[in-house]
């Protein structure tokens, strides 16, 4: 296994830098930081349809988002995605994954909801889960208004996203709904309990975008130090009890990302649970490559497979 040649020069690119790691930052520059980044690696100004900002009502006041309708969308009720954005719960934004969200909807020609959810420190674990949680139920709830059909919605994320994901899921399972018909999972984050358990968290420690240190001042951010919750499956969904009766999954990893390992560890365990759920691992890349389509080939052709995946699994 080796790099792709454009990711090994954006990393070469990337260690001249004199910047100070995320997590040395105050957090408003490392917000400002990350932003700024999505802007310079995603696609600019992606063709859309429509866009459209709301309010969700939340647990704790009014969920930003945005609604996408795909070019040639029209005002018929289409399939659903709703989105959240990964960011290790602390940074990340409707901007952030603007470009990842617009050529989903273009590509899967769905109807994408991105969900701006609270944020740590500001709102510790389990705020962001809440709201992804809320917000999902809303959006069915609410089908016929935002052009959508109930039957037809899925959810996905990336990072952190993906967690919240998988994390909605094993919320609306428990609650007895939302009816989810499908979850993306990219490069989730499945496990806060041993980081130490996983191979590729250590092989993969520096130097390769997402490091050990900035892991961790996301997790601590997000937990709050609440270290007896890391274990809740509505932090680590990778504990919990029974991953049976779930939405059919699609899980894609990086095999250069110190998440890969526990990313695919969540995939054998839903399949071993009876949830189907289909593995891809893009063995040359890096944390993040979904939002770096302005960088990398290989993004392009990735997120256009992901988008291929969820109009079949939505398809009636």
């Amino acid at each position: 296994m080796s790099l792709d040649p454009q990711v090994e020069a954006m990393l070469a690119q990337l260690a001249e830098n004199s910047a100070p790691k995320l997590w040395e930052m105050p957090l408003p520059d490392a917000r400002a930081t990350y932003e700024g980044m999505a802007a310079v690696l995603d696609l600019p100004d992606a063709p859309i349809g429509k866009t459209e900002d709301i309010s969700i009502p939340g647990p704790a006041g009014d969920i930003p988002a945005r609604v996408y309708t795909p070019v040639a969308g029209g005002s018929s009720a289409l399939p659903c995605l709703v989105f959240f954005h990964g960011g290790g719960f602390v940074i990340g934004n409707l901007v952030t994954h603007d470009a990842l969200c617009r050529t989903l909807a273009n590509e899967a020609r769905v109807r994408v909801v991105a969900v701006d959810y609270r944020l740590a420190p500001e709102h510790v674990y389990p705020a962001a889960a809440d709201d992804c949680y809320a917000a999902t139920k809303w959006v069915e709830a609410n089908a016929g208004t935002l052009g959508i059909d109930p039957n037809s919605i899925a959810v996905a994320g990336d990072s952190a996203g993906g967690n919240l994901a998988a994390v909605v899921c094993l919320m609306a399972k428990a609650k007895k709904g939302p009816q989810i018909a499908f979850q993306m999972l990219i490069y989730p984050t499945t496990d806060f309990t041993d980081a130490e358990q996983w191979g590729s968290r250590t092989e993969f420690a520096e130097g390769y975008f997402l490091e050990k240190e900035t892991m961790r001042w996301f997790e601590g951010n997000y937990m709050g130090g609440n270290d007896a919750a890391r274990s809740e499956e509505t932090a680590s969904p990778l504990s919990a009890k029974d991953l049976s009766g779930l939405p059919p999954a699609y899980v894609i990893t990086a095999g250069f990302d110190p998440l890969r390992d526990e990313g695919k560890a969540y995939a054998d365990a839903l399949n071993a649970a009876g949830t189907k759920a289909e593995y891809i691992d893009y063995p040359g890349m890096i944390h993040g490559f979904f939002n770096m389509q302005a960088a990398l080939d290989v993004s392009k052709e990735a997120v256009k497979v992901a988008a291929d995946k969820l109009a079949a699994a939505l398809a009636h």
